[in-house]
Order: C-alpha cells, then sequence, then structure tokens
C-alpha cells in the first residue's frame, strides 16, 4: 500500500466512501484521482487543507487551490449547491453528512439499554527527563465484568 493510501483511512468508519466515490465519479464524469480521494478523506476526517498539506508536505495553498477547483465543485454539483459559496472546508463536510453519506456511529456505551461498569486504574511508575524529552512508564488496569449466561446448566443436580 502507498504511503498516501495509507493517510485519513478513519474515514472508512464514518462515512461511505465507496458510495461517495461512485457518485462523485458520476458528478465528475470520470472516477476521483487517488489524490482527490485522499483529500476527500483528509476532510471527512476533520483535517483543514492545511493539515491535510502538511501531513502530504505539500503547500498549503496549492491543496487549498486543487480542492476549490476539483472537490469543491463536485460536491456542491453532487449536493445540489452549485449556487452556494463555500465558506469554510467544514461546509463540505456537513453538506456530506446532510446528503445522507456519514455512516451512523456506533453504539456509545451511554447509549446501551445494559451499561457494563468499567473500573479504570493507571500506575505511572517511572518519569524520566532527559535532553527535552520526557519519558513514561505507565501500567493501565482495565476491569470488565462479563456476566455469565443464565441458563439451568449452571444449576446443581439434584440428589
Amino acid at each position: 500500500m502507498k504511503q498516501t493510501e495509507q493517510l485519513f483511512v478513519q474515514a472508512k468508519n464514518d462515512w461511505d466512501l465507496e458510495k461517495l466515490y461512485t457518485d462523485l465519479a458520476s458528478t465528475k464524469g470520470k472516477n476521483l484521482t487517488p489524490i482527490e480521494k485522499l483529500h476527500l478523506r483528509g476532510l471527512l476526517c476533520g483535517y483543514s487543507p492545511a493539515d491535510i498539506a502538511e501531513k502530504r508536505k505539500k503547500s498549503a495553498r496549492g491543496v487549498e487551490v486543487d480542492l476549490c477547483k476539483t472537490l469543491y465543485q463536485y460536491v456542491k454539483t453532487l449536493v445540489d449547491r452549485d449556487n452556494e459559496k463555500v465558506e469554510n472546508w467544514r461546509n463540505i463536510c456537513q453538506w456530506l453528512e446532510d446528503a445522507g453519506y456519514k455512516t451512523q456511529p456506533a453504539a456509545t456505551q451511554s447509549q446501551l439499554s445494559n451499561p457494563i461498569p468499567v473500573e479504570a486504574k493507571v500506575h505511572i511508575s517511572n518519569i524520566n527527563i532527559e535532553n527535552q524529552s520526557i519519558e513514561l512508564q505507565i501500567g493501565i488496569l482495565l476491569q470488565l465484568p462479563i456476566p455469565l449466561p443464565s441458563n439451568s446448566s449452571n444449576k446443581k443436580p439434584a440428589q
């Protein structure tokens, strides 16, 4: 896998990328380039154009110009906002979310009907400060009670 393909892969967890790539390709008239896909994933992960440029070791202005000439135009057409100005890169994410491309996030513990109590303990065992760097040794203990299924096999046999 190329280094650029490894950037912003977390977007696939929250967005229907395949449908989005297909729909944007239809709008564009041909498939998105690997760089267009990379920039789109970066935006969907919450990175600004400047952040994307920094991660790619490219010019921030160059990435911004590229986005304005390509992805922003495709997205505006796709979500029927051709006459609107992209005031901020976050508009793109919001418009795509409003259009249904964002997948539903997994249920969080607070959304579960029977939340599992979790106990966590953190222990810092060593702190070493040398040459403007800090080295920490941290131990983490998580305790997750897991209920056993209740069934008749747990009962003592009758005597």
